[in-house]
């Protein structure tokens, strides 16, 4: 494990993971035998969504009967949280283990603490997050936004397999309409319902094979872009605030977790 301000890299066999904490605790790079398989730059990586995951409609929810309205940073709706634009602390960190903090502030209308948590070993990545409050009890999400590398330099491109129970059929604000689809073929950028966890395969042919798994229920899938797919596993559906709230309480956090597990081929 080396680290810095600017970054943290642990290590497990010959697996390296990299991690920015003062640029939303994103994941900028994660090397597996040489080979990077997240797409690369400042927006990419993998960030983590919190607390809200995907849009919020028109940036407004309400806590019981408190309204409140989020700054509109994708318009007309809120999206992604505000974990990703946050500088976050190490809390600590060895050889293949990391854990950060933030503290949730304005614009999010409550205080509470969100903890990021990375254990990194030679055919597996685990993630953790938990929210929790200081006081007053409030909904929030929490989930990942992978960029996996669409092709990893040489051979077929990625493959991406799944069974899901139900899609939210999306409307053209892409946002969930409430009606459940059978799923449907890609291109995807469509949040997908597995009641028994999610449970999402990446294939490169010839070269790795990366599940990403999670006891959550939900996971958002995003392949429109050329250069990257997105599986994003999440404590609920985009619009979650409104239609599948979680109450955060002083007695019970919001807590997430999510493993990639791969094989070389």
């Amino acid at each position: 494990m080396s680290s810095s301000e600017e970054s943290i890299r642990l290590a497990a066999g010959d697996v390296e993971l990299t991690v920015h904490p003062q640029n939303g605790c994103r994941i900028a790079s994660l090397i597996i035998g040489g080979t990077e398989v997240l797409r690369q730059g400042d927006r990419y990586g993998c960030f983590p969504m919190v607390p809200w995951c995907g849009r919020v409609r028109n940036g407004e929810f309400s806590n019981g009967d408190v309204h409140h309205q989020l700054p509109l940073n994708s318009p007309p709706h809120a999206i992604h949280g505000t974990g990703r634009d946050t500088a976050w602390r190490t809390a600590r960190a060895n050889k293949s283990e990391a854990a950060l903090t933030y503290d949730l502030a304005d614009p999010w209308p409550y205080t509470g603490r969100v903890t990021q948590a990375f254990a990194l070993a030679e055919d597996a990545l685990t993630l953790t997050m938990t929210v929790e409050t200081y006081g007053t009890s409030f909904p929030a999400q929490a989930g990942w936004h992978p960029w996996f590398l669409r092709n990893l330099g040489s051979g077929d491109d990625v493959r991406i397999d799944y069974s899901a129970q139900w899609q939210e059929r999306r409307g053209d604000d892409h946002l969930p309409t409430g009606q459940r689809i059978t799923p449907l073929a890609g291109p995807w950028d469509d949040c997908f319902a597995m009641p028994d966890g999610v449970a999402v395969t990446l294939t490169w042919p010839e070269q790795l094979e990366l599940t990403v798994s999670s006891r959550a229920e939900w996971v958002v899938i995003y392949d429109e872009e050329d250069e990257a797919v997105c599986v994003e596993p999440q404590s609920g559906p985009p619009n979650g605030l409104n239609t599948h709230p979680q109450l955060v309480t002083p007695i019970e956090p919001l807590e997430i977790a999510t493993t990639w597990a791969w094989r070389r081929l």
